[in-house]
């Protein structure tokens, strides 16, 4: 096409028509500048998590704090590195700013690219968290879960149902709040953040252990839990009423999934050993694994389910094939690249603002957060007690175990504000509870189960003492 007629063509077309095409001209003259964006953040997110865990690790402390940690340093409570729109906006963050000399974008332009990173660098972290359910399955074995079945599900039951009712009758009649209200916040005290626990229990390596699986297991079962318990409250803050059907088919598309994924997944395991067995080219395994594990994380969150889900139960299947240490050395690298992006995000995204009692508004909702945090944990700690039929176990740190709100619980408290149900002391009140369960438990995981493995080294040492005064002896 030559000058002219392109000059025509551009002429001979209205208003209406020429923007589109400068907003896509635009687009593309952006695309560096996302990209770089992008990366920028990246680091900020990688010197955060690689700085906290090695603090942490270097005072005996869960790395996964140090993450945690990490993020809320560079995020909107600290350093404004690493700043949402949903927290903050792009004049909060140093990073925008820091394109904007550097690259000099107009303001517009930082408007859009704040937009889409964010949107990149939140995609990752969910990626990441798939990732490491997916490799805590493969980590898990799936006979032991089957075995501590009933001992989990009456640790989820009882983890959701004391929480929720505690916390929703004593903000009714101690607080006075509206009965939606305490309904949506004690719906929050029932989530547990599988992610932060199970990452922790690996770090501490006891997620093979009797109580780690009773713990993985309640917490896939939690997370099931309080998806229904979100539908069922989310349908009462919008019409006034419980969808019965949504409920009931929550739970029926969640139990067929998980049951019929299994005894599929089992069929499918021979077939899959076969395949990757005739592949020749690189990631021969970790590819089709990685294929597997999507497939079932899609399925799972088209169904109203969690991906999550779908990707642990992915890695329950895969562990059980002849493949299944060769996969893990080569899923670890993966993790290792996309599990810190979830932590720091998540935590980067925590105002921890909400924390400081000189604000005046802040003061009711602290008042109404220390009786959230006293039932959050209380409330996961007696779940811990129930489990039955299972001597020498360390009931105490199952319950410890299922503290953690993490991710889940600012979900229940994004939903409640978005819908406009939640005070906004009663809002500050979920979030501040969120925060103290979430960097609570890995200090305290860390605490009970070092104190129960001095004291099986006692009792070993002991033992071993008996045996060798009476070997002298004779």
């Amino acid at each position: 096409m030559t000058l002219v007629d392109t000059i025509t063509r551009v002429t001979s077309l209205n208003f209406c028509e020429i923007i589109p095409l400068l907003a896509t001209a635009t687009e593309a003259e952006n695309a560096p500048m996302v990209l770089s964006g992008v990366l920028a953040s990246l680091v900020v997110i990688y010197l955060a998590s690689t700085i906290g865990a090695e603090i942490c690790v270097r005072i005996n402390l869960p790395p996964v704090l140090g993450q945690l940690l990490g993020g809320l340093v560079v995020g909107i409570s600290a350093f404004h590195l690493l700043v949402f729109p949903e927290g903050g906006n792009i004049s909060d963050s140093l990073m925008m700013n820091f394109l904007e000399v550097t690259t000099g974008l107009s303001s517009n332009d930082a408007a859009a690219i704040f937009q889409v990173d964010s949107e990149v660098i939140s995609t990752l972290a969910e990626i990441g968290v798939v990732i490491l359910l997916f490799e805590i399955g493969l980590e898990s074995d799936l006979q032991e879960l089957l075995k501590v079945g009933p001992q989990a599900a009456i640790v989820a039951v009882l983890g959701v149902v004391t929480p929720f009712v505690a916390g929703t009758l004593g903000l009714i009649f101690l607080f006075g709040v509206p009965t939606i209200a305490a309904i949506f916040a004690g719906a929050a005290l029932t989530a547990t953040s599988i992610g932060i626990t199970a990452k922790v229990l690996s770090e501490l390596q006891y997620l093979n252990s009797k109580e780690g699986q009773i713990i993985i297991g309640a917490a896939v079962l939690d997370d099931i839990l309080g998806i229904i318990v979100l539908a069922v409250v989310a349908s009462l803050a919008k019409t006034g009423e419980v969808e019965l059907t949504n409920v009931l088919y929550l739970i029926v598309s969640a139990v067929v999934f998980l049951v019929g994924a299994v005894f599929l997944g089992r069929l499918f395991n021979p077939y899959f050993v076969k395949i990757v067995s005739e592949l020749k080219t690189r990631g021969q395994l970790l590819i089709p694994a990685l294929i597997f594990a999507f497939v079932l994380a899609y399925i799972a969150t088209i169904i109203k389910l969690e991906a999550i889900l779908g990707a642990f139960t992915a890695g329950l299947i895969l562990a059980e094939t002849q493949k299944c240490r060769e996969l893990k050395d080569q899923v670890i690298p993966i993790a290792d690249i996309l599990v810190p992006v979830f932590f720091v995000v998540v935590s980067a995204k925590t105002n921890i603002g909400v924390l400081n009692p000189l604000i005046p508004e802040n003061r009711e909702g602290l008042i109404m957060a220390s009786f959230l945090i006293v039932v959050a944990i209380l409330g996961k700690l007696v779940s811990g007690f129930a489990v039955f039929g299972q001597p020498d176990t360390n009931r105490l740190a199952i319950g410890v175990g299922m503290i953690p709100r993490g991710e889940v619980g600012l979900v229940f408290a994004g939903i409640g504000s978005a819908s406009g149900i939640l005070s906004s002391a009663l809002d500050a009140a979920i979030i501040v509870m969120v925060i103290v369960t979430t960097f609570l438990a890995p200090p305290l995981l860390s605490v009970v189960f070092g104190s129960n493995q001095v004291a099986a080294e006692a009792k070993v040492r002991e033992s071993a003492k008996v045996s060798a005064e009476v070997k002298e002896a004779n």
